[in-house]
């Protein structure tokens, strides 16, 4: 097992901007000012065409889908939280709580994959059940994976279910950590990658968010049990998206991939800490986790599966 992936997944945005269905729950999505809706469309295509330029330069193999003109998918340029690739051949398709988020689910892609990857198992968690209770478990971003000691971290909220992270847990043979999480204001954090991230040899998170001493203790606990380090982030840091990395193999080993923002918010301490594990890559999307309310990690999906 690997904590860390050497292929990626990124979809090009045809659609992006926008998407009044999340805004409920997801506080991190801000409005920029003085841009037309297809000044903000032309600028994500941009940051994004630009982003992956950067991943490739550091040697990271990156497949990059063109998101489908037709239905109009204002964040599918966020497929972390539709699908999961794993290292046994397991592909698992999401629920997700909005009826246009649910558009991106996209078997075509998981076809083309099939012609480069092995794939022998398809979970799809949406059944009629998820629909008659509104349960949602949105991918990668619910839940923070610890591949190499089989722990699903996550912070519950109205996108991250509990049943159904249990039942995910069952199926792929994962322990579950789940907890709440809050923001300053009290409101719940709508995604563990925002507040987390779990490298091979480290960990950033905002414990403070935490708000529980017991869950605190739990996750610390799990940490310390695996022979993590812990950097910890403040809720400024957090709400510059500090929280959303991924770490992937790139042609010299291990990258941190954060954005130029989050990266700006890190002290030098924590920078030197993070540099004995892992290059730093930081990407400049000031557009795409402004309007979207996601960031650098959102915007990957780790491709695990065995190659043929």
């Amino acid at each position: 097992m690997t904590q860390i992936s050497k292929n990626i997944l990124l979809v090009r945005p045809a659609n992006f901007g926008v998407n009044t269905q999340t805004l409920v729950t997801n506080h991190f999505q801000k409005q920029l000012e003085g841009y037309s809706p297809e000044q903000i469309k032309k600028m994500a295509i941009e940051e994004f065409d630009n982003a992956v330029k950067l991943l490739k330069s550091k040697g990271i193999n990156t497949f990059v889908f063109d998101d489908t003109p037709t239905p109009i998918k204002p964040d599918a340029i966020f497929p972390n939280n539709w699908v999961s690739f794993h290292r046994d051949g397991t592909v698992v398709l999401y629920p997700m709580l909005t009826p246009n988020r649910m558009t991106e689910r996209r078997l075509d892609i998981i076809d083309e994959l099939k012609t480069k990857f092995k794939i022998t198992r398809l979970i799809d968690i949406f059944s009629s059940e998820v629909i008659k209770t509104n349960e949602r478990l949105e991918g990668t971003g619910s839940i923070v994976f610890d591949h190499i000691n089989k722990i699903a971290y996550a912070c519950l909220s109205e996108r991250t279910s509990k049943k159904l992270l249990l039942e995910l847990c069952e199926h792929i043979g994962y322990e579950a950590c789940y907890f709440e999480s809050l923001d300053r204001n009290g409101n719940e954090i709508y995604h563990t990658n925002v507040m987390m991230c779990v490298a091979e040899k480290f960990v950033v998170i905002c414990m403070e968010s935490i708000k529980s001493c017991a869950e605190s203790k739990q996750v610390y606990d799990k940490f310390k049990k695996t022979g993590h380090e812990i950097i910890e982030i403040s809720y400024e840091q957090m709400d510059k998206f500090a929280g959303n990395m991924l770490s992937v193999q790139g042609s010299n080993g291990p990258v941190l991939v954060l954005s130029q923002t989050a990266y700006d918010s890190l002290t030098p301490e924590q920078i030197k800490t993070i540099k004995k594990y892992n290059e730093l890559l930081p990407l400049p999307i000031n557009t795409i986790e402004t309007i979207g309310g996601g960031s650098a990690r959102c915007m990957i999906a780790e491709v695990f599966l065995p190659e043929l």
